[in-house]
């Protein structure tokens, strides 16, 4: 057969990016989101600043001289210390065992540690409320004993605890899954005890991942609502956190003080943010360099 027989090869067609988009689409998308993040993000955010000054930074900072306001501070402070270390150890356990062990049961604590995702946080209060309420199952021992844990802060760090417990381990289940247990292998078969591998081969490998769950478990801890309004009795001065509190100021009409409140709830907010971002470029750049 001559050359001149043979059909003519079609030209290859030119590669294209899958998301390689005409100008038009990429501005259209992007125009999209920015407007949608202003619009639905920014623009509350700045409503909640300009209210909290309407009046001035006079009145700004002495709501936060109010008694009520002061004590909704400090005890959202002190809830937020209490739930976050306790998250964090029970997320370092949990993703410890889930990772570096097989064992039977796993997949039903890898469902137990997403539950609080998937339950509204006002059932998680009345959880407790059944349980350890005046009339509930514990309700009458806890009476006899003198022990109050609803409508008290032991019930405000309960509730707490369960909204937020996933967070720490979601984060580090997979980090350490991925790691495998080549690390601590080598490091027990240089005679290193179980603490030591702990302390100097595991820790420092999801070091950016536990501090990136520490963040996000500590946001949700002062922001919680729900859970804790269940629980909490909206005591004022006694078991208001700073959201409740919030909440009982606009009912008041007190739009200034309110508004002051929630302007430091947006500020902690906006300091995760920063803190998160910086944690992600960290995290991100220490998986790219490999463990150290």
């Amino acid at each position: 057969m001559s050359e001149q027989s043979l059909p003519a090869l079609a030209a290859p067609a030119t590669w294209r990016a899958p998301t390689a988009e005409g100008r038009p689409v990429r501005l259209l998308l992007i125009g999209v989101a920015v407007a949608f993040i202003v619009l639905f993000l920014g623009f509350p955010l700045l409503v909640v600043f300009i209210e909290a000054f309407r009046n001035g930074a006079g009145a700004y900072f002495g709501a936060f001289a109010d008694p009520d306001t002061q004590h909704a501070i400090l005890l959202t402070l002190l809830v937020a210390a209490i739930a976050v270390p306790a998250n964090l150890v029970f997320g370092v356990c949990a993703a410890w065992a889930i990772a570096k062990y097989q064992f039977r049961g796993k997949a039903f604590l890898i469902t137990l540690i997403d539950l609080p995702f998937s339950v509204s946080p006002v059932i998680a209060g009345l959880i407790y409320v059944i349980m350890f309420g005046s009339h509930g199952y514990f309700g009458p021992w806890l009476n006899d004993r003198d022990i109050q844990i609803i409508f008290a802060v032991p019930g405000i760090v309960l509730a707490t605890i369960f909204v937020t417990f996933p967070f720490v381990a979601r984060e580090l289940i997979p980090l350490m899954d991925e790691q495998g247990t080549q690390d601590e292998e080598a490091a027990i078969s240089l005679g290193a005890s179980g603490w030591q591998t702990f302390r100097r081969v595991t820790l420092p490998n999801v070091k950016w991942g536990l501090m990136y769950g520490v963040l996000l478990c500590n946001a949700r801890a002062m922001g919680e609502f729900g859970a804790v309004a269940v629980v909490s009795g909206h005591i004022r001065g006694l078991t208001n956190t700073m959201p409740l509190h919030i909440e009982i100021l606009y009912n008041d009409y007190q739009w200034v003080a309110a508004f002051t409140v929630a302007s430091l709830l947006a500020l902690l907010a906006l300091v995760t943010l920063v803190v998160k971002s910086v944690l992600e470029w960290r995290f991100s750049h220490e998986l790219a360099n490999g463990p150290r």
